[in-house]
C-alpha cells in the first residue's frame, strides 16, 4: 500500500503563489501515475492535474491551465504542484493521488491511493 503526505498549503492573497509537495512511500514511485485534486466545502472533489510515470506528459482542466504546473522528482519520491495567479475560487483542501499503473492517457485515471490533504486558502 502506498502512503502519500501533502505539504505546502497555507494562506495567500489573490494573485499570489504556492508550491505544494506530495511525498510518497514505496520503491516503485517512478512507475506511478500521479495526480492532484481539490475539494472546497460543499463541493465535489475536482481534478486539478496529472502527470505520467516519467513526467513527460501532463494534463490540466481549463480552470487551472496556464496557472498550475505539476512536476515530479522520482529520485525523491515527490510530486509538486506549483500554483500561480491564485484566485479565491482556488480555496480548497488539495489532495495528492497515485496509482501504480503506467497510464498512457491521463484523462479519467482511476487513482487508488490518496493523501490526507493540505489546506489552501486564497483571500481577497
Amino acid at each position: 500500500q502506498v502512503q502519500l503526505q501533502e505539504s505546502g498549503g497555507g494562506l495567500v492573497q489573490a494573485g499570489g503563489s504556492l508550491r505544494l509537495s506530495c511525498a510518497a512511500s514505496g520503491r516503485a514511485f517512478s512507475t506511478y501515475t500521479m495526480g492532484w485534486f481539490r475539494q472546497a466545502p460543499g463541493k465535489e472533489r475536482e481534478f486539478v492535474a496529472s502527470i505520467n510515470w516519467i513526467g513527460s506528459s501532463t494534463y490540466y482542466p481549463d480552470s487551472v491551465k496556464g496557472r498550475f504546473t505539476i512536476s515530479r522528482d522520482n529520485a525523491k519520491n515527490t510530486v509538486y504542484l506549483q500554483m500561480n495567479s491564485l484566485k479565491p475560487e482556488d480555496t480548497a483542501v488539495y489532495y495528492c493521488a497515485a496509482t501504480p499503473t503506467m497510464y498512457a492517457v491521463l484523462v479519467n485515471v482511476p487513482y487508488e491511493y490518496w493523501g490526507p490533504g493540505t489546506q489552501v486558502t486564497v483571500s481577497s
